[in-house]
């Protein structure tokens, strides 16, 4: 059925990714070479993020021995705007935005990532992601949580951490999956997201592993060659929503899914990855389902990436393997 090239429809943002699997029929074909690791310390004297380091600004982090939040020396988004920002015409337009940009650092220990922490560990990472959209939404409209890792995703320091950037708009992407979950509820009366994920737990194509309250498949629509979208069996609308239970099961297959990318190319696998829930703002988001977006770069080895040039930045995006076999490589290496 998908042997020739087709195109594959994005039912969350209304776009189409071009899927080309006459290119490259299998993922895995060929060298899988491995870059070089160098085993970091347990504590970087060297490294702004590690505790009792002195930051950029001057400030010296505490003697943290958990996870750790503080406001981004260097942030993107600012509380306050103190010049006039306007419009000239309809295509010279701009608007103020306002709000906050924190750093979360998921561990003491310089030379740890998510899928080396304990579950316990990644569970009080979950939690803090949970508080800091609760705290944060009561001011801003969206809080953003994501994690760049690796340094082929534009990481800059190899300490385990993330960030949370919150704003007073709804960022591209965001009021993309807002407009289109609202859609399909409004035709269906059902959610989005939940609809996709029965069809997918029933036919299992795409699924690469779940638990009682989670499963993570790579979407029909992947745009990366080994995306995932993770999301929650029942209805939940944002981080806070989670239930005891489903944060622990969260914290587990966020354990072996992290682990089952290392285990793709036998290295620390790279990606962004960053959650979605509704907006923090008035309104009825019936409509919405938690979900988290993988995006890792890697496609044929540890130093081989999928580069968006040419006909992406240009036309639209395209893959050469296919969801499925995408799925299929990852499910071998879940149960390696």
């Amino acid at each position: 059925m998908f042997d020739h090239p087709h195109r594959r429809f994005n039912p969350l943002t209304g776009e189409w990714v071009l899927v080309s699997p006459h290119r490259t029929q299998r993922p895995w074909q060929g060298k899988n070479e491995t870059t070089n690791q160098n085993q970091r310390p347990l504590y970087d004297p060297k490294c702004y993020l590690c505790p009792v380091n002195q930051r950029a600004n001057g400030e010296v982090n505490p003697n943290y021995t958990s996870t750790f939040v503080f406001t981004n020396d260097f942030q993107a988004i600012l509380p306050v705007h103190t010049k006039s920002i306007q419009s000239i015409n309809d295509y010279i337009k701009a608007e103020p935005v306002t709000g906050t940009c924190r750093v979360i650092c998921f561990s003491p220990h310089h030379n740890l990532t998510l899928a080396k922490m304990k579950v316990d560990e990644i569970l009080q990472v979950i939690n803090v992601w949970s508080a800091q959209v609760e705290e944060l939404g009561k001011q801003y409209c969206w809080v953003q949580i994501f994690e760049n890792k690796g340094d082929i995703m534009g990481c800059s320091n190899p300490h385990p951490h993330g960030q949370i950037w919150a704003s007073n708009v709804l960022p591209n992407e965001a009021r993309k999956e807002d407009e289109h979950q609202k859609k399909y509820f409004q035709t269906h009366h059902k959610k989005l997201l939940l609809d996709y994920l029965n069809n997918e737990l029933e036919k299992k194509e795409r699924i690469v592993i779940e638990n009682n309250d989670w499963a993570a498949a790579v979407p029909f629509w992947a745009i990366w060659p080994f995306e995932i979208l993770l999301l929650p069996k029942l209805s939940v609308a944002r981080l806070p929503d989670l239930n005891i239970s489903q944060k622990n099961s969260l914290a587990k297959i966020l354990k072996q899914l992290l682990m089952t990318y290392d285990k793709v190319f036998d290295t620390d696998f790279p990606y962004s990855m960053g959650w979605h829930g509704a907006p923090e703002i008035k309104g009825n988001h019936a409509c919405w389902q938690l979900h988290a977006h993988f995006y890792p770069p890697l496609l044929r080895s540890a130093t081989v990436k999928k580069f968006m040039v040419g006909y992406e930045m240009l036309g639209e995006p395209q893959r050469d393997i296919t969801a499925e076999q995408a799925a299929e490589k990852l499910r071998e290496c879940a149960n390696k």
